[in-house]
């Protein structure tokens, strides 16, 4: 009769030889020196029964024999683990028994429609066997359907010419069980391909060969070259037809099983979890004893700390919530917070019930270790519900210290933002959070709290917050409007609608009020920012010359630095440029110190990264704001890496200069505002009124105030993966990140002088790991890279002048970089081969160019002055 599936003849035994190969490498290594193995087998096929209504239903046994287990590629004897050990003692007795213990697989229409195998038997056997049998499946027609097997439901393509089939599965489109996660930022995250292909070759209506293959790719979006590929391979071919057993005669498939052997069950023929065993791994406890020394709090700019709080976090992952606790309860001081750092990226069920069981937040005592947990949370790499839900009833209940309470906000604000970008939105943590923050702000009247709501709006960036934002950045008195701008600011501009543009129109050309030179100039760069008209740009541009002096300056430099560096918008500026009398040489030709530039400090074939300083001063030569940046993008996201902004106002009084028209009655004040990785931190004060600025100038020592300090945790993906032959594969990637940033404003009446300096200091260290796991059999490949830098911006003004001299210095220092890959392959006993190969390079130090103009200014500065006192009088 006529059939749509394979078609096996009575009474003959076919013999196949089969193999299944997994290799792992580097993504663009050829498979001749990967690391990997194979298990080879004879495979025997014979036909049990034959519906008698139906030609294309038959019921078929397939018996593994003589299993071998070798490499995949020649090693020599001593690099050989397989050598001198059989079979059995590779795999075990229980093991090799059950691997070659029949299954049944009932075809219908070339189908598999049902898989019986044996209970109780170990979980890995039974998926190499569904390994097997999966690629029985295959029909004799082209087109395309959802089918089961090993991996899952899966949208599967046939390709028929003659006697060769091709078989398509898309990977990406099975339904199975996975566990896995992957980073909140794209360019931080792990990208992956998956394909699969089987080709079938028949004759005499069954099959003669069939080969398989699988490909799993991972490479590192920041560095391409970082990554590992898995490769799966089955072949299967037929050797021999033999005479063999005749046909069992039922009626149904129920009675031919029950005839062959009563004790087959009837099982999915989806692949089941293999629980694999660590038998020789370090508790938690012996763990951090072995790393304890890097996580010293003066280590942390090295790489070795990254690297240890990486693997910290792993363990941890493995942990209960008592072994995680009991190291938290027991630990010393200066350990503890990079302890919570790790235990709070580690994002368990476990981990978050031992930190929030050990930190009180009733007690301001733990101020520290509080703020440590909640900047993690701020950077949690992959989020939960319950995390923020836990957040939101901390600070709905009591909490000591005020400034925590400010942070649990605005991490608030930022776990709402990564949820939402996860479809999370309509959660009801995320709803409560969201409506919380907005309903305190409506009815919030001190200045301190509209300011900790504004800031978690910064950071959940909601596309409803818009409204409120305007208000405050057109009402709001001089920071909180500030701080409303900025809010405003970091929205992506296809959010910008009209009325933010008319609204930032209006504070910039102050149609409706007087408002600070800061919150101008940041709805200066709003506008220009997202798609401004022509005339936006021609109001700007004639404005330039009317604006107070440093102001002048300020607008004309950024202007100038939309030009050179060729933003979006400079097509626009150069248009209306041609068009205009605003080109006059008189408006164009303004003195004063403040300026904008931005430049490239890297660019990648996988990412490119900018920075860009812009510095704003008062008439009478004090910072008003300071403002450096670090921007990542590839070609399609961008990360905000780091934002460092020191404001200032008020501060005239001490070198008893005038302040700029309507900022008479500002208050002193002095701080620095963060953002790290997307993030705003907490803004820190230097000093707030004038008394206070008195009494820090007479002892200023121009300390640094630690802005942040800790260990990150950047990359984070994993990413299980069952593959078609039987073995479960995984691969996690992690990059984590000790850093120290700080910052410092230090005055000299005596040289007339003031110095602002920010310090970033950092070390990144990423490991990625992909192993297929055979609980016989591990092999794998190690990939590592390393580097240390530390980026040094230092901007010096000397006001004994008009126009004052202002010079400004970023620096990096040589910095070293390191890469390192294992390949492995390893028994359980210990026996363990490994290739290694590694690379050490430095990258030598440098000092960015900021515009010719500040380079002149440097000069002068740096040239005038024999030693540099930072005493006062």
């Amino acid at each position: 009769g006529h059939t749509t599936g394979p078609s096996l003849n009575n009474d003959k035994l076919y013999k196949f030889a089969y193999s299944a190969e997994v290799y792992v490498d580097q993504v663009k290594a050829s498979l001749q020196k990967s690391a990997g193995y194979q298990i080879s087998s004879g495979v025997d096929v014979n036909l049990l029964w034959r519906n008698p209504d139906n030609d294309d239903d038959q019921l078929i046994k397939i018996t593994m024999k003589d299993v071998q287990v070798e490499n995949v590629n020649e090693r020599p004897a001593d690099k050989n683990i397989f050598k001198g050990k059989s079979t059995e003692k590779i795999i075990g007795k229980e093991y090799l028994e059950a691997l070659q213990r029949p299954i049944v697989i009932e075809l219908l229409r070339g189908k598999v429609k049902t898989f019986y195998s044996y209970q109780n038997e170990p979980a890995f056997t039974q998926n190499i066997k569904r390994g097997l049998a999966s690629l029985f499946q295959l029909q004799l027609h082209s087109g395309s359907s959802r089918e089961v097997d090993i991996s899952g439901k899966c949208n599967t393509t046939y390709h028929v010419r003659q006697d060769q089939v091709t078989k398509i599965k898309d990977l990406d489109s099975c339904e199975i069980e996975k566990k896995g996660f992957t980073s909140h930022s794209q360019i931080l995250d792990v990208g992956t391909k998956a394909t699969s292909a089987t080709v079938y070759v028949l004759e005499d209506s069954f099959i003669k060969s069939i080969k398989a293959e699988e490909n799993f790719v991972f490479v590192l979006n920041y560095r391409r070259k970082t990554g590992a590929k898995i490769v799966s391979k089955q072949k299967l071919e037929l050797k021999s037809v033999q005479a063999g057993m005749g046909l069992i005669a039922a009626k149904q498939v129920a009675g031919v099983i029950k005839t062959l052997d009563p004790s087959y069950v009837a099982m999915p023929l989806e692949a089941e979890t293999v629980k694999s065993e660590c038998k020789k791994c370090p508790s938690l406890s012996e763990h951090w004893q072995s790393i304890r020394e890097h996580m010293h709090p003066d280590k942390l700019s090295e790489a070795e700390a990254a690297k240890s709080f990486l693997s910290f976090i792993q363990n941890i992952r493995k942990a209960t919530k008592d072994e995680i606790l009991k190291i938290i309860k027991s630990e010393k001081k200066e350990f503890l917070p990079q302890v919570v750092d790790a235990v709070t990226s580690a994002q368990t069920p476990e981990s978050l019930e031992a930190i929030l069981e050990f930190l009180d937040f009733k007690d301001a005592s733990t101020f520290i270790l509080q703020e440590r947990f909640l900047y993690a949370c701020g950077f949690a790499s992959h989020p939960s519900e319950t995390l923020l839900k836990s957040l939101t009833e901390k600070f709905k209940g009591d909490v000591a210290s005020e400034e925590i309470r400010e942070t649990l906000v605005i991490v608030m604000g930022a776990l709402i933002r990564k949820l939402c970008d996860r479809e999370g939105c309509k959660l009801p943590a995320v709803v409560e959070a969201k409506r919380l923050i907005l309903n305190r702000l409506e009815k919030a009247q001190k200045d301190d709290n509209v300011q900790m709501y504004l800031l978690a709006l910064k950071n959940a960036l909601l596309p409803e917050a818009i409204p409120v934002l305007l208000k405050y950045a057109e009402s709001g008195e001089g920071p909180i409007s500030s701080l409303a701008a900025t809010a405003l600011q970091r929205y992506d501009p296809s959010f910008l609608t009209k009325e933010v543009k008319e609204t930032m129109n209006r504070i910039y050309h102050q149609t409706r009020k007087v408002h600070e030179k800061t919150v101008r100039t940041t709805a200066a760069a709003i506008i220009l920012n997202s798609n401004p008209s022509y005339m936006e740009v021609k109001n700007i541009l004639l404005s330039i010359g009317e604006l107070p002096m440093e102001m002048n300056k300020y607008m004309l430099s950024m202007i100038q630095d939309i030009l050179h560096f060729e933003m979006p918008s400079s097509k626009m500026v150069r248009q209306v440029l041609k068009d205009m009398r605003a080109h006059n040489y008189d408006r164009f030709s303004k003195t004063g110190s403040s300026s904008a530039y931005t430049g490239y400090v890297t660019r990648g074939p996988d990412v490119s990264s900018t920075y860009s300083l812009d510095i704003l001063y008062s008439g009478s030569g004090i910072l008003r704001r300071s403002n450096m940046n670090l921007h990542v993008f590839d070609r399609s996201t961008e990360l905000h890496a780091i934002q460092v902004v020191i404001e200032a106002q008020g501060l005239e009084s001490i070198i008893a200069a005038t302040p700029d028209e309507g900022e008479e009655n500002l208050d002193s004040f002095a701080g620095m505002s963060a953002i790290l990785f997307d993030f705003q931190l907490r803004p820190v004060t230097f000093f707030q009124g004038y008394g206070d600025l008195m009494s820090k100038m007479l002892s200023a020592s121009g300390d640094a105030m630690n802005v942040v300090k800790g260990l990150v945790l950047l990359t984070d993906f994993l990413q299980e993966i069952q593959l078609q032959s039987g073995p479960t594969a995984r691969a996690e990637f992690m990059g984590g990140l000790a850093i120290d940033i700080s910052g410092a404003m230090e005055f000299s009446l005596w040289y007339r002088e003031s110095k602002t300096s920010v310090k970033n200091r950092v070390a990144i260290f990423t490991a990625g790991n992909t192993e297929v796991d055979s609980f016989f059999v591990k092999t794998g490949m190690e990939t590592t890279l390393e580097a240390e830098t530390s980026l040094d911006f230092i901007s010096t003004v000397q006001f004994s002048q008009y126009p004052f001299l202002v010079c400004m210095q970023m620096d990096r220092v040589d910095s070293p970089f390191r890469t390192h890959m294992t390949k492995y392959e390893s028994l359980p006993s210990g026996r363990r081969y490994t290739a290694k190969r590694g690379k050490a390079t430095t990258l030598a130090g440098n000092e960015y160019p900021l515009h010719q103009e500040n380079s002149n200014m440097c000069k002068k500065v740096l040239g005038t002055k024999s030693d540099s006192a930072g005493s006062w009088f």
